[in-house]
């Protein structure tokens, strides 16, 4: 039977409901962003090619912090929304507090196994001999934020699903303010260096996630006690089977990190180029890229509380209107940076330090080829958390490995054999390409049978 609308997510106009929570979305995402690109800009300003390496060789641990953070963020967010919209208010209560226990946890996990084992983890990353010592610097600091920066970052997901996607902007500000302000202080002003960087990085995570921690002790949609976060494996399985498309995606994108660290320097030494100069330009061009990526994971985010409550709702139409939406402010967001990145290569490397003239010949034409199908990126991470949204998280997980594994990966190995590190550049726009149809003919099929199987049921 249909639940009554009396939840804003099942009545307010589903344009006015994307820009509430996607506005505060894609603002999260672009913080987690801009902690990794504040760094690589004063860093390649104080220490250069070597130190922007030395990120890129790191980043492989980030993406674990944020593939913990969306299993169990994502997760948790989607499982309370579908028990909300089923009226289901206080079995809701209990997907909240297994996540953000497991939250932490998984960060100090996390953190533990990075200090045990930090030198064999960053050869096996793809550090260059010359480039190691710079790495360790900064990861065994950063280490130690790995629990603040998933209970920030996972968290949001929680407080958003609550119906604050302000506050959660706020947390995700807060500490972005405080690491841009310490970043030069600690670099320049103390000369620290690598590790003033850390120390940055980690005192603006410990600042957000303890204020997503405050605002879980004061939950709107129920009070949460010690049972709500005593974790349960009914709970938190069901919880982890619907984030487990955007872990997969991460994890995806962790390998894929990794094996392309390797074949750069292996591929890079047999080249003009050397080892550092690959490692360095793509760790810089990835993430900037991601800068642009993260308003399309913001939007798909966002329509995320939506569609999950008015499908637990049955109202499909809603569901509908907020997928088109979202696919075509997506598209806005991909043509435009792919504008930038084919007319403004050299002038966006430019920002993070000098370089050889070959350091920069690299660069764009790593950005032009590498970055080239930018302007289809939003179709398939929006349909891999659509999925998950509404309940399907094997589809999800299937496509949330598309890109990074079943076609990426594959590419990375096979190419370079044949073309050289150019192989490397040319993996990236098929990888997409191919990840886009595949997305697209999925979706299409789903919002076109969607309560298809309510109507026979109830003919019948």
């Amino acid at each position: 039977m249909q639940q009554p609308m009396t939840n804003p997510l099942g009545t307010e106009p589903v344009g006015a409901l994307l820009r509430k929570f996607a506005i505060p979305s894609i603002v999260a995402m672009m913080v987690g962003a801009l902690y990794n690109i504040v760094d690589q800009f004063f860093i390649g300003q104080s220490i250069g090619e070597l130190g922007n390496a030395a990120t890129n060789v790191a980043f492989p641990l980030t993406t674990s912090c944020t593939a913990i953070a969306l299993l169990l963020g994502v997760g948790g967010a989607s499982a309370f929304n579908l028990a909300m919209g089923r009226g289901e208010k206080e079995k809701a209560l209990y997907y909240i507090g297994n996540a953000a226990v497991l939250l932490f946890g998984g960060g100090a996990v996390l953190c533990l196994v990075t200090q045990l084992f930090l030198e064999p983890m960053l050869l096996f990353f793809g550090s260059p001999d010359n480039v190691l010592g710079l790495a360790k610097e900064y990861v065994r600091i950063t280490a130690f934020g790995f629990p603040f920066l998933i209970l920030s970052n996972g968290g949001a997901h929680l407080v958003r699903a609550d119906g604050s996607p302000r506050y959660s902007m706020i947390c995700n500000l807060t500490g972005a303010v405080i690491n841009c302000i310490l970043d030069p202080l600690f670099i320049f002003g103390f000369q620290w260096g690598m590790k003033g960087a850390a120390l940055a990085t980690i005192a603006g995570q410990i600042v957000s996630g303890s204020m997503v921690f405050l605002y879980l002790r004061r939950y709107k949609s129920g009070s949460l006690t010690g049972e709500h976060l005593r974790p349960q494996r009914q709970v938190y399985g069901y919880v982890m089977s619907l984030g487990l498309a955007q872990f997969c995606n991460q994890m995806a994108m962790m390998v894929v990190q990794i094996v392309m660290n390797n074949s750069l320097k292996y591929y890079g030494a047999m080249s003009q180029y050397g080892q550092s100069i690959p490692i360095a330009c793509a760790g810089i061009i990835n993430k900037v890229g991601f800068v642009f990526f993260a308003f399309c994971i913001g939007i798909s985010q966002g329509m995320q509380p939506i569609s999950s409550f008015n499908y637990g709702a049955e109202q499909y139409d809603r569901v509908k209107k907020v997928i088109k939406l979202s696919i075509a402010s997506g598209s806005v967001i991909c043509v435009t940076a792919f504008a930038l990145f084919q007319l403004f290569p050299r002038q966006i490397i430019g920002l993070f330090g000098d370089g050889s003239e070959m350091y920069f010949t690299f660069a764009q034409r790593y950005f032009r080829i590498y970055m080239f199908f930018t302007f289809i990126n939003n179709i398939q991470p929006l349909s891999s958390t659509f999925f998950t949204s509404i309940g399907k998280p094997a589809k999800g997980t299937f496509l949330g490995l598309t890109r990074q594994i079943l076609f990426l990966l594959p590419l990375i190995i096979i190419f370079p054999r044949f073309l050289g590190i150019d192989g490397i550049m040319y993996a990236g726009p098929i990888a997409d390409l191919l990840a886009a149809v595949v997305a697209s003919v999925m979706l299409s099929r789903e919002l076109r049978t969607m309560g298809k199987e309510t109507e026979v049921t109830q003919w019948n």
